[in-house]
């Protein structure tokens, strides 16, 4: 039998070809579905999968997704095995503890692709529902005890037969939602979507032919695989370790350690995360699935952020978690919170590769997901989920960005034009906090102030958010950034701050407002070796205040905001002697 030689050229026009199907996969879902979660917010991922259920093509859309898609693909091909998928039939589950996705809102779906009667891969997404039943809506409380708790579990289950639509099955999910037009729609958005791509795929196995198509697919994963070698043999052998805390998991309880150390032995790295504490009694519990993906991420971005998008290098990373930990807990622990744990592991994985590549990694994000729900009647049920985004470590050779999703999520957030058209809220104020960035050579990226009011009669808030108690790492002298919160009706004699980050089922009444203040970040480097004349563009532009040049900075500024360069050189000579 001749063997099939791929040129390298070829290899790069099909592998850019896939990755163009998962991003048009990723736009028809997005113009087709209903909630604003998904068309507005981009809170969904799609990829292609060969035939042997290794990942070919992710679209650039959420970190977290990574592992939840091939989770699905994998249960395909274990339970049915590839003689028993049928063209026509595309399957859907939600259950991160059967080969779902990594919490029950996101919704996977995959379909088997074939051409010439045979079976060339999967076209799959993912998409975050906003409400899949559950105690409270959106499905996503940070303070539920049990998985059961937290909406609907789909068993992996046919969603299409035959090129039909399972009816029974979309009725089951619609039933336990609070929102069923709404789902429906979405549901059939992912469905577009995977039709879309199984097209384009079977297209171009027609165009290469399957045998081109699968040699291209090898090379592409084995290059994928020995460019993170390559990274990883630049790193000096030996062992790396970070640690960091979570916010506590309830009242109480103790804050809850994420510890990693990492292990480079030439090509080969491991990561090992004994020592990480206790599995949580609340939602913020990380499944394996989900580890796996906050840990490819790490090392992509740190490592290697060109090694392409596709799973080559998932088996060249060994990671081991402790049963029972809040990495690898126990069924039914509840996991609707999850990301907030994955950013702290995301944290301290960054953490340790700084000291394996210093210079490449950047200082403390805001790293919490800082999620709210607003849900109520109004002329009819709504919800409304949210991510607010805050601020990014800054660098080593430059300050951190502002209001930016960072790590494991990558969400859009919500615009207020289309906030306000579909849901009974106003956002009275959307704003950067002044300070909440960590002082440095270069300066930590700010939080986000948004207080939202609510139109309607009542509704309903829950929330869930980490860094509300440990605040975001400076990094070589940098200073931390700011912690985040929320506070009911604030400038009211009724204001509150809500304690623990972690709540839900809260009434709000015709004009109450919540403030949502999400965390800074950390500086990077001495604040005093920090130009004074960007210190003094900082306070011009309110991201500094004029107190903060002064005792961060060692800065002296006149009335009208001029550096007193003197005064400043006086200042800063006094404490660095001090």
């Amino acid at each position: 039998m001749t063997e099939i030689v791929v040129d390298q050229v070829s290899v790069q026009v099909i592998g850019n070809a896939m990755l163009s199907v998962a991003e048009e996969m990723g736009a028809v879902l997005r113009r087709a579905s209903y909630s604003t979660n998904i068309k507005e917010r981009v809170d969904c991922s799609t990829a292609l999968f060969d035939a042997q259920g290794r990942l070919v093509a992710q679209a650039e859309h959420i970190p977290i997704h990574m592992g939840s898609m091939q989770g699905l693909v994998q249960a395909l091909l274990d339970e049915k095995g590839a003689s028993q998928l049928r063209p026509g039939d595309v399957y859907i589950t939600n259950d991160p503890y059967t080969g779902g996705g990594t919490h029950l809102p996101d919704i996977t779906m995959a379909a088997p692709v074939f051409h010439e009667g045979g079976l060339v891969g999967f076209s799959a997404n993912i998409a975050h529902h906003s409400d899949v039943g559950g105690h409270v809506p959106g499905s996503n409380s940070g303070d539920s005890t049990s998985i059961f708790q937290e909406g609907l579990r789909i068993p992996m289950v046919r969603f299409m037969i035959d090129g039909a639509v399972n009816e029974e099955v979309l009725a089951f999910v619609t039933l336990n939602s609070r929102l069923p037009e709404e789902r429906r729609g979405d549901l059939l958005a992912q469905l577009a979507a995977v039709h879309t791509g199984g097209s384009r795929f079977a297209e171009l196995h027609g165009k290469y032919g399957s045998a081109v198509i699968d040699v291209a697919c090898a090379q592409l994963l084995a290059y994928a695989r020995r460019r993170l070698e390559v990274a990883v043999a630049a790193i000096p052998d030996g062992t790396y370790t970070a640690e960091d805390w979570l916010d506590s998991d309830s009242p109480g309880q103790e804050p809850i350690r994420i510890r990693t150390a990492i292990t480079v032995a030439g090509e080969d790295i491991s990561i090992d995360f004994a020592g990480t504490g206790r599995q949580a009694d609340v939602a913020i519990n990380v499944v394996r699935s989900a580890l796996e993906a906050t840990v490819y991420y790490a090392l992509k971005a740190a490592l290697d952020p060109d090694i392409p998008a596709n799973g080559g290098f998932f088996d060249a990373v060994r990671i081991d978690a402790p049963l029972g930990s809040i990495v690898n807990p126990r069924p039914p622990a509840a996991v609707a919170a999850r990301t907030d744990a994955c950013q702290r592991v995301a944290d301290v994985l960054l953490g340790a590769l700084a000291k394996a590549v210093p210079g490449r990694v950047p200082a403390g994000s805001h790293s919490s997901i800082t999620y709210v729900t607003f849900a109520g009647p109004d002329e009819e049920f709504f919800v409304y989920p949210e991510v607010i985004a805050g601020g990014a470590g800054a660098r080593s050779d430059r300050d951190g960005l502002d209001a930016v999703q960072v790590h494991v999520t990558n969400s859009s957030n919500l615009p207020i034009e289309a906030l306000e058209l579909e849901y009974p809220l106003r956002v009275d104020t959307y704003e950067l906090i002044t300070d909440s960035g960590g002082a440095g050579r270069h300066r930590g990226g700010l939080g986000v102030r948004r207080d939202i009011r609510v139109l309607s009669g009542q509704a309903d808030f829950s929330a869930h958010a980490d860094r509300q108690t440990f605040p975001p790492l400076g990094l070589e002298g940098g200073k931390d950034g700011t912690t985040g919160k929320f506070i009911l009706r604030p400038g009211t004699e009724a204001e509150r701050t809500l304690p623990g980050g972690r709540v839900s089922g809260i009434t709000l009444d015709h004009g109450d407002v919540v403030r949502i203040e999400s965390p800074g970040s950390g500086g990077y480097g001495d604040p005093f070796t920090r130009p004074a004349d960007l210190v003094a563009r900082d306070v011009a532009q309110g991201r500094v205040s004029a107190q903060s040049a002064l005792r961060d900075y060692g800065v002296v500024l006149s009335e009208h905001g001029a550096v007193d360069a003197g005064a400043t050189a006086r200042v800063r000579g006094d404490r660095r002697e001090g």
